[in-house]
């Protein structure tokens, strides 16, 4: 049904069955996708997937891109981005990475922890940030190697990611030569190729998550009957819900400048760290009025005390 649609996979290369959408219209349709938990799965532009889509295809090989990207690309596997590390390991700083690579042979070694990696427990494979010397390397390590051990996965408040968030150990874990992704030592460099836009297909998703809420929210308010009247005419619950449409079109507008600026070829790190920022924040207070509207009537009786 998704593939007759013309929906699935939006953000994947039209040679290998996708829609190639730009960063402007991939707002529209992930923004639609995040009206539900599965729809981003469901159109194959859930993290981390979708953005080791747009890696691979500025980075990979022509043979890592028919092993790893074409079934990627279609939804046959899933995969994950292991750059995030145990304090004091790389976080937010890519430039604070522990793992490290070694060459051993016609391969490489990695040794090191991860954490917060999504989606790493049942991956076909990840995509690994380790330091090679003073630089980063990027590799790609199929799921059935056995120096990569998910140790568990993390309590964490959201349970919608397939996969979870895995705590994985890399111990001697021997890669060939040909699963460096790109060039050795450009790791630092490659991240920014992906981080940029994750951030920003992040926000596009939660802005569907927040508009779906605040819908939900409205019906609630307008359907309710209190006090000879409708909720929604109460000057408290108005007010949330004005408040509400403000962060969304905020959210909308940060989001559309950030895309327009990685369409024109701009690295976008400003304009995607900002909206980041802000459309998180906003997702989380349009939720909470939503509680909040549900207990106004409570609210309400209190003046009348």
């Amino acid at each position: 049904m998704l593939f007759r649609s013309g929906v699935f996979a939006p953000t994947a290369p039209v040679d290998l069955g996708g829609i190639g959408l730009n960063h402007s219209e991939q707002a529209v349709v992930l923004e639609e996708s995040g009206r539900s938990l599965l729809g981003p799965s469901a159109l194959n532009c859930a993290a981390p997937d979708e953005g080791n889509i747009l890696l691979l295809d500025k980075v990979s090989t022509p043979a890592q891109r028919e092993r790893y990207l074409r079934p990627l690309a279609t939804g046959s596997v899933r995969s994950s981005f292991a750059m995030t590390e145990p304090a004091p390991g790389a976080g937010a700083d890519p430039d604070s990475l522990l793992t490290t690579a070694r060459r051993v042979g016609d391969g490489w070694v990695i040794t090191g922890n991860k954490w917060f990696i999504t989606g790493a427990d049942g991956a076909s494979f990840s995509i690994v940030m380790a330091r090679t010397g003073s630089a980063a390397t990027m590799f790609l390590v199929d799921g059935g190697n056995p120096g990569m051990r998910v140790e568990r996965l993390m309590d964490t408040l959201d349970g919608s990611f397939a996969g979870g968030h895995g705590v994985v150990t890399f111990t001697d874990c021997f890669v060939p030569g040909d699963a460096v992704l790109g060039e050795v030592d450009k790791g630092f460099t490659y991240a920014q190729v992906r981080l940029g836009p994750a951030r920003l297909t992040h926000c596009m998703r939660w802005l569907g998550a927040a508009r779906r809420a605040h819908e939900e929210a409205v019906s609630y308010a307008s359907s309710r009957t209190m006090f000879g009247s409708a909720q929604a005419e109460l000057g408290m619950t108005q007010a949330m819900i004005a408040d509400n449409e403000i962060d969304i079109a905020a959210s909308r507008a940060l989001i559309r400048e950030a895309a327009l600026v990685l369409d024109a070829g701009g690295p976008a790190r400003r304009e995607t760290s900002i909206a980041k920022t802000f459309v998180a924040e906003a997702v989380g207070r349009i939720v909470d009025r939503r509680s909040e509207e549900h207990t106004s009537e409570l609210q309400s009786l209190a003046y009348l005390v």
